[in-house]
């Protein structure tokens, strides 16, 4: 394992950890952000029990099982592509916050296939 993958699988782990929690708990930056985005309260949960399942997925493929951590890497990558998307069609040019997820997302997945 390369410091690189370390680095950014952790980083990546804790922020979508963060947000899983914040998800669940409807932090009102999260219901502002998803009003503004068009996305129902009621999918919160279920979005943030997805962001948290990527997250511990991150670190278990640190822990040992390498497939894992793959796989959930991969799945981030293609939440966030979603994200990405909800926020274009809403039409909400804030995109830092989801570009930034996803482009942390593919650097754990291209560094867990490197390594």
């Amino acid at each position: 394992m390369t410091a690189a993958y370390i680095a950014v699988t952790v980083l990546t782990a804790a922020a979508n950890g963060f947000f899983a929690v914040a998800d669940l708990l409807r932090a009102r930056f999260v219901l502002a952000n998803s009003a503004a985005v068009g996305v129902p309260e009621s999918w919160l949960t279920a979005l943030g029990l997805l962001k948290g399942a990527g997250a511990l997925g991150l670190l278990l493929g640190l822990a040992g099982v390498p497939l894992v951590g793959t796989a959930a890497a991969l799945g981030l990558v293609l939440f966030f592509v979603g994200a990405v998307a909800v926020h274009l069609r809403a039409p909400d040019l804030s995109l830092l916050v989801p570009l930034g997820f996803l482009g942390a997302a593919a650097g754990a997945l291209f560094l867990s296939l490197a390594v």
